[in-house]
């Protein structure tokens, strides 16, 4: 079970073409970057929602306590 030759890509290729047909394949690869994204976007949206929040605690000075 190596690595795929040049032989299986093309069969492979031939599969996805029979599948889908040559007009649907960029219709289908589009989506699937708009896809790829959007979840890249949700991703960054995520990280800057975690970050750390800085939270000032108001103190009375000493002199008043």
């Amino acid at each position: 079970m190596g690595s795929f030759s040049l032989m299986h890509w093309a069969i492979v290729l031939l599969l996805v073409l029979l599948l889908f047909g040559a007009g649907k394949l960029p219709k289908v690869m589009g989506d699937l970057a708009k896809g790829v994204k959007s979840f890249k976007a949700g991703l960054k949206d995520d990280d800057s929602d975690s970050g750390p929040v800085l939270v000032e605690a108001s103190r009375k000075p000493a002199s008043e306590a």
